[in-house]
């Protein structure tokens, strides 16, 4: 490994989430801008996952459940309930809003959370195509006796998912039983593994919990785990143009986030179907700032 990088804990009262992409020392990690894990957590009854309508460019987002379920809505009429095992893939690209919430018949109840959100640059010449979303469930799954690898994005282990691609990328969930290990490919130029559950290393180094490891570029190495552990692997191409983020905002070019930021306060964004009464106002201080 050659860099660790230490989480940003926010906490929203219901859960926690944790943020190591962007940070002062490293904005991307292949096409990956943003990285965060929440939970887990319980959300108590009356309480509810409640991020209301916000506007995006110049990247795709992926949500990927490990517990718990978010309804998903977007300006292009998209709705879909998230739920552990399936990719949600909503690409920005010259704009999209969305809102990502509870589900209703659960607000009365305690419900589980658990799971990650990131963001994929896009890659020049891409930044502004049209928005779009997916959401997969039939994904790639490779096993062994200790072993269980989901492939949510790129080829890994001879696997490749379904899920669309702007730039070269790889995601992985990788379960490990007691004594599993397996191998971490080395043909993507930057990657990245996360422990979220458990305990694992890496050639004999041991993860921190919701720490961002970056490993070393071209090295085949080995991901293990003594009492068993949960890790994410990400990476991909690495970008040749720097990217800028600013808020929900991501783009190479400074006035194209500006003027995003103009077009969301003076209402040039559309609604969100079924979400149209409530919105999340542009920030004079954004957490989310690579600048």
């Amino acid at each position: 490994m050659i860099d660790t990088i230490q989480p940003v804990t926010h906490d929203l009262g219901a859960f926690k989430v944790r943020r190591v992409l962007p940070s002062p020392g490293r904005v991307m990690v292949g096409p990956f801008i943003f990285v965060d894990e929440f939970g887990p957590a319980t959300i108590p009854p009356g309480q509810a996952m409640d991020v209301r309508p916000h506007p995006h460019i110049g990247l795709a987002t992926v949500t990927w459940l490990f517990d718990g379920a978010i309804m998903h809505r977007d300006s292009l009429g998209s709705k879909a309930v998230i739920r552990p095992g399936q990719v949600n893939l909503m690409i920005a690209g010259k704009g999209i809003v969305h809102s990502e919430r509870g589900l209703p018949e659960e607000r009365e109840l305690a419900k589980k959370m658990f799971g990650m959100q990131t963001w994929l640059a896009l890659p020049d010449g891409l930044e502004e195509v049209a928005p779009a979303f997916e959401s997969l469930a039939d994904l790639p799954l490779v096993e062994d006796s200790c072993v269980s690898a989901r492939v949510i994005m790129g080829t890994l282990w001879g696997r490749t998912a379904p899920t669309t691609q702007h730039s070269p990328t790889i995601y992985a969930e990788i379960a490990l039983a007691p004594g599993g290990s397996l191998p971490i490919d080395a043909d993507a130029d930057e990657r990245a593994v996360m422990l979220v559950e458990g305990e694992a290393s890496v050639d004999g180094q041991d993860l921190a919990l919701y720490a961002l490891n970056v490993l070393t570029p071209g090295a085949v190495m080995k991901l293990g785990s003594t009492l068993g552990g949960r890790v994410m692997l990400l990476g991909g191409g690495a970008f040749a143009t720097p990217r800028h983020v600013w808020w929900n905002f991501v783009h190479s070019r400074r006035d194209a986030i500006n003027q995003a930021k103009d077009d969301w306060v003076q209402g040039r964004f559309p609604q969100v179907p079924g979400d149209e009464d409530e919105f999340i106002p542009l920030p004079q201080v954004p957490l989310t700032n690579s600048d």
